[in-house]
């Protein structure tokens, strides 16, 4: 039976109905029901076909994924038949590099993308490699587990690698999709939070998402005032910043962690690097074993998505607020 969804047939184009056979149901896949999908601007930049060349039309977009299991292969053994699941970006890899091997297929070379020449989320059912699922928590909503499943993994990576401890001081620059998420988790952690916003409108919403501090980004004695202030900035503004000026907002040993995607080559002085022995690092997502980590730690602690819910059938409208940034903070697109 074929599977109804919302497809991109051109570039920068609205999307439109869609019904497409899927391929036999793999051994180790699992099919999900969705229920809520995500709208993440990475989904508007393979619609853009703006995401290193990995969109092929028609296009169906959607890495946000959360639903029910309504069918499985024959070697899926750790989920059942109407279990709740969620699916991110990740969902295959080589399984055979060394990446693979250590448990970090997010690493892997051959890493494939879930609607990256493959149908994903903004349907009615979506094909998953089961092994690159996570159980959603009961205590979850899935209205707010959806955007985790990509902005909530995002942010919670490096904290979780950099095994922040309560005291540790952490700037988050850009509160939007990634940030108002990055602040809850940071402070979960117990971490001193500081928001870094080119919007004064966001203080007050920033201090609600567990902000102990607010800096104004345009107010460039503010910012220099935070000079040595940070043992970890998260940058995740996707823009060109100044980027001499925010390593040396970080402490000795501090590390400057890159989530959204800067448009030009990063320009430093070496010397502000080299003498505190600070370091600049990166990441996209996560492995799944710190998506499931991260979906029990959100549970546990109360981190929510800020959510704006729109049928599926408004997927359009839907994108079209995403790219005016008119949402704060994540769209979700719901069944029915």
């Amino acid at each position: 039976m074929g599977i109804q969804a919302f497809a991109a047939f051109e570039a920068r184009q609205e999307l439109h109905s869609h019904s497409y056979e899927p391929d036999p149901l793999g051994p180790r896949d699992a099919e999900i029901e969705v229920s809520h999908c995500g709208v993440c601007h990475t989904d508007i930049s393979l619609i853009d076909d703006q995401f290193f060349g990995l969109s092929s039309y028609p296009l169906v977009p959607g890495h946000e994924v959360v639903g029910k299991i309504v069918a499985r292969g024959a070697d899926v053994s750790n989920f059942e038949v109407g279990d709740r699941v969620g699916a991110g970006w990740l969902c295959g890899s080589c399984g055979e590099c060394e990446a693979c091997r250590s448990g970090e297929p997010n690493l892997c070379p051959g890493a494939q993308g879930i609607c990256a020449g493959r149908p994903g989320g903004f349907a009615e059912r979506v094909r998953v490699d089961s092994r690159f699922l996570a159980a959603i928590p009961a205590g979850l909503e899935s209205e707010q587990a959806a955007p985790l499943m990509c902005a909530g993994l995002t942010v919670f990576t490096p904290l979780d690698e950099l095994a922040v401890q309560p005291g540790t001081r952490i700037g988050v620059v850009g509160i939007g999709g990634l940030g108002h998420l990055a602040l809850q988790f940071a402070k979960a952690f117990g971490c001193e939070v500081t928001a870094l916003s080119g919007s004064p409108t966001k203080s007050e919403e920033a201090a609600r998402l567990g902000a102990d501090h607010f800096a104004l980004t345009s107010d460039a004695e503010a910012v220099q005032r935070l000079a040595s202030s940070f043992d970890v900035l998260l940058v995740t503004a996707d823009g060109d910043l100044p980027w001499n000026l925010y390593l040396s907002l970080l402490r000795p040993k501090g590390t400057l962690w890159l989530l959204g995607m800067p448009q030009q080559p990063l320009a430093v002085e070496s010397i502000l690097l080299m003498l505190p022995s600070r370091s600049i690092k990166g990441s996209i997502i996560g492995s799944p074993d710190q998506m499931q980590r991260m979906l029990e730690f959100a549970a546990k602690h109360g981190v929510r998505a800020w959510t704006e819910p729109m049928p599926m059938s408004d997927v359009n409208t839907a994108i079209d607020r995403v790219r005016k940034g008119e949402v704060r903070y994540r769209m979700v697109l719901t069944a029915g």
